[in-house]
């Protein structure tokens, strides 16, 4: 009887958190730091929540969720089929774009096992994917989308290009995220649990280095996109540098700028500042322990000897 309300508590907690995480989901999806014309958005980790289900309650559980939260995204993105015409392309889309590219949200845990990190295990989980979910999205473009929105004759690279000019900042943002929140709570408890101090200290450090890290190499990515795109003519699908002049070389100018200036700066200044507060708050630990250690040495001396 005892085991059975356990099981009962138990399947109520994760269908609960399932809900409460699939909302959560939804609502980072409407908060959309960039939006492309034909669909594709960079939003505000939208796929985490779902990603925790998963490595919290095993794959079963994050699979549903990814379900749910597909669905949702097909209810709120159905303009996209003002596009599309015929019942082929329109179950297609649904599918390849909305079904199946956030129903993997769900396999983010399934990288979780004994002896290996949490943050690590959700990296891992967030990088696989956000590698399927642009898989499906590619398809689409190369399938769904050729000669729609992407020119026929290089469905390819177009479709490579236009899906990882979202995907890629997409991916960025959800890595970030993943490492700050898996790196602050313990999600082996029922109820999440704060890391000690230093460990979240740690973290910090480690975050904001991975974020510099991830915007160089986002930027350095975005600057080749930007310049393959024009690498290859629309209509006859060869290589070619003829069309070189099209790029927007001002962008690219300007985010590789940015990119720099944020690695310049970190790596000559905040780094070794954070190094030493580090360094300093460490050493203020050690002395207190040692006070306090000593301190109860002596209390206990006093018991034992009260003369």
């Amino acid at each position: 009887m005892q085991v059975s309300q356990s099981k009962n508590t138990l399947f109520v907690r994760r269908l609960v958190e399932s809900a409460v995480m699939v909302a959560l989901a939804v609502v980072l999806s409407l908060i959309k730091l960039a939006e492309l014309p034909y669909g594709g958005s960079v939003t505000c980790a939208s796929m985490l929540p779902i990603l925790i289900v998963a490595y919290r309650n095993g794959p079963l559980w994050g699979l549903g969720s990814g379900l749910v939260f597909s669905v949702v995204q097909l209810l709120t993105g159905l303009s996209v089929f003002s596009w599309v015409t015929g019942w082929r392309s329109v179950i297609a889309v649904a599918l390849l774009d909305y079904i199946l590219a956030f129903l993997v949200s769900g396999l983010g845990g399934i990288f979780r096992k004994q002896g290996r990190s949490q943050e690590t295990a959700l990296i891992f989980g967030a990088l696989l994917v956000s590698g399927l979910r642009f898989v499906f999205h590619f398809l689409s473009g190369v399938t769904v989308w050729r000669d729609i929105s992407i020119p026929g004759g290089a469905a390819v690279i177009y479709s490579l290009v236009y899906n990882a000019t979202y995907m890629i900042p997409e991916t960025i943002v959800l890595l970030i995220a993943t490492l700050y929140i898996g790196s602050i709570l313990d999600f082996s408890y029922d109820i999440p649990r704060r890391f000690p101090s230093e460990a979240v200290r740690k973290t910090s450090h480690s975050v904001l280095s991975f974020a510099i890290r991830l915007v160089t190499v986002g930027a350095l990515m975005f600057d080749v996109a930007a310049i393959a795109a024009h690498l290859q003519d629309a209509d006859t699908g060869k290589f070619t540098f003829s069309h070189l002049g099209e790029v927007a070389w001002s962008t690219v100018s300007v985010v590789s700028i940015v990119a720099l200036v944020l690695c310049a700066v970190y790596f000559l200044f905040i780094d070794g500042i954070l190094r030493e507060k580090r360094y300093v708050v460490r050493v203020a630990e050690e002395e207190a322990r040692i006070k306090t250690e000593a301190a109860k040495i002596a209390e206990e001396a006093n018991k034992q000897d009260p003369t």
